[in-house]
């Protein structure tokens, strides 16, 4: 009987060291890739968001992609999209603490709802908690001027921040 319990704690040693020892996954090999867009506002708050980066592929959003009407979207593919500032700035006029957030939204028709959720790890928008909302606001979208086959950030030093997917633009102001 030791002789087993031995076996079977040096192959439990061994299973833990085989995992300790194996690579990190490359994230940049997924079909939507991770992307990171940082930039300093005027303000003085630098805004930093870190999204995966889903592509069309020929389908349609709203029926074969997210966003779905109403429903809420982690607002990029994989784990959800965070959005973090290391000082206290206003969204759309509306105040967001200094910190780190997910980013989600929803779309119905071409008002959006941002949202912004003190949970920021978290994979997809599946154990998404409303009272873990910090802020929401409304912002609109509006039809872009060249479409994005991939999901798109952008932040001006003067505080605009963009979002472009397919031909829909989705633009709010941080100050």
């Amino acid at each position: 009987m030791k002789k087993i319990l031995s076996l079977v704690a040096l192959a439990g040693i061994f299973a833990t060291q085989v995992n300790a020892q194996k690579p990190a996954e490359d994230k940049s090999k997924r079909p939507s890739p991770p992307a990171q867009v940082v930039e300093k506002i005027a303000s003085g708050a630098t805004i930093t968001i870190n999204y995966s980066q889903p592509s069309i592929k020929g389908r349609t959003i709203g029926k074969d992609i997210e966003p779905m009407e109403g429903q809420v979207w982690r607002t990029g593919a994989n784990e959800a999209t965070w959005f973090q500032t290391d000082k206290n700035i206003t969204v759309n006029g509306a105040a967001l603490p200094a910190g780190k957030y997910s980013l989600f939204t929803i779309f119905k028709g071409n008002d959006v709802t941002l949202i912004f959720n003190k949970t920021w790890s978290q994979w997809g928008a599946f154990k998404y908690k409303m009272e873990d909302d910090q802020l929401r606001v409304a912002a609109k979208a509006s039809d872009a001027s060249t479409s994005s086959e991939k999901l798109t950030f952008s932040v001006s030093a003067a505080g605009e921040v963009n979002m472009l997917w397919g031909n829909k633009k989705v633009s709010f102001e941080v100050k």
